[in-house]
């Protein structure tokens, strides 16, 4: 096709003929710029940005330090070996600055040692499916346990974790072995036995609608773990880089992992994600075979380079810390309206619960309208997400809210009215 003749062509023509759909109903929004909180589609109309691409820009978009190590990485080199065989500063600096952020006494507790070694991964999926293998070559064991109502992605191994049977059903036969939980009941721990490999489970459930767990049962699922001989893989793809107002989301519970997942808020908006384990686990994809996990293009050092940056941005400006505060101030605004059943959630992570899915469409709907994006959760679809970059200052939480209030004042008249 010519330029010629795609320039007669709109670029929401040809995202519907030519890109991959993933629903029939795509937002669609044509988005021609964004930074900080905000997003301008190509008409100028401005829109808050509050699920952070799915918690993905946890610094904002566009963030100035970001855009700053990525374009100083792209005047120095791109791609230029797979992974694992050049030494690449901006690899080594990150994978040096994460094992930073977890060193701490929780640290002694871990049954194989602290985590001092990082393989870099594209994105959270990816990340998944190394620590299963690793998983599996570390125990000699092949079985895992997930919980109900978990979502840890959608490639072969990660989607045969899914918490649904819906989300699999017509890409059977997935991986053999895999036990479901429920998810916060200790009794259900007894199902992780020595035919386990690993336990991958949230410290914060995301797509379950944001359940936060008390102290006592993530306790409770470290203590299984070690008894079993079991790897804790804790999937931080959406909780990690601050987003629940720790660094780390298991830092509230007085546990360590094993294996520690990371993704989406990691690369300040680059494609990027981590397994990470001590060198005593992560040892053997050494050998026995050599090469045991290969990846060409993860740890790219652009991505590498701007997740540097963020993982920077979000420890000397404290923005962990600040989003246990934003988010209570989110609770407080929307918590007491009528149609609001509960808000839930840690830090910037939030669940907005209302009686069912008409009703929050149909305020999803009109918040677009009216410059604001959520959404609702994959096996939640009657809580709303709010999850805004960490970034947002009270002001804007305060005018996001008074508008997110308004709609929901609106809505409310129309169905009193029916």
């Amino acid at each position: 096709m010519s330029t010629t003749f795609m320039r007669n062509i709109t670029h929401r023509q040809l995202f519907l003929s030519h890109v991959a759909q993933t629903s029939r109903f795509p937002l669609a929004l044509e988005i021609d710029s964004a930074e900080g909180v905000y997003m301008h589609d190509v008409n100028g109309k401005k829109y808050y940005d509050l699920i952070s691409g799915i918690g993905v820009s946890n610094v904002g978009h566009r963030h100035p330090a970001v855009v700053a190590a990525i374009k100083e990485q792209v005047d120095r080199y791109l791609h230029l070996m797979v992974y694992g065989e050049y030494v690449q500063a901006p690899q080594v600096l990150l994978a040096a600055a994460l094992v930073g952020s977890l060193d701490s006494p929780l640290a002694e507790t871990a049954p194989y040692g602290p985590i001092n070694r990082v393989y870099f991964t594209n994105s959270g999926t990816e990340a998944v499916e190394g620590a299963m293998k690793l998983a599996k070559r570390f125990t000699g064991r092949f079985g895992f346990v997930a919980c109900k109502d978990a979502y840890h992605g959608a490639s072969q191994g990660a989607l045969s974790l899914a918490g649904q049977a819906f989300f699999q059903e017509n890409f059977r036969p997935l991986l053999p072995g895999m036990t479901r939980i429920r998810y916060g009941v200790v009794e259900d721990l007894e199902q992780i036995d020595h035919r386990t490999a690993g336990l991958v489970i949230e410290p914060i459930g995301g797509e379950s609608g944001v359940r936060v767990p008390d102290i006592d049962y993530m306790r409770a699922v470290r203590k299984r773990c070690t008894e079993t001989g079991t790897l804790l893989i804790l999937d931080e793809v959406q909780t990690g880089f601050g987003r629940s107002g720790t660094f780390w989301a298991f830092e509230d519970f007085g546990i360590y992992p094993d294996i520690l997942l990371s993704a989406k808020g990691m690369g300040g908006g680059m494609p990027i994600g981590a397994f990470m384990a001590s060198e005593t686990v992560m040892s053997v994809l050494m050998e026995n075979p050599i090469l045991g996990h290969i990846t060409t293009f993860g740890g790219h050092p652009v991505s590498c380079a701007a997740a540097l940056a963020a993982f920077d941005v979000i420890q000397s400006e404290r923005l962990h810390e600040a989003a246990g505060r934003k988010g209570q101030l989110i609770k407080d605004y929307l918590g007491a309206h009528p149609l609001v059943k509960e808000v839930r959630g840690k830090g910037l992570m939030l669940a907005v619960e209302f009686d069912s899915f008409p009703l929050l469409k149909q305020i999803i709907d009109r918040l677009i309208e009216v410059g604001i994006v959520t959404d609702w959760f994959l096996f939640c679809d009657h809580s709303m997400r709010i999850a805004p970059p960490l970034i947002i200052t009270e002001e804007q939480i305060s005018e996001v809210c008074r508008k997110i209030i308004g709609v929901l004042d609106e809505i409310e008249l129309k169905v009193k009215d029916k």
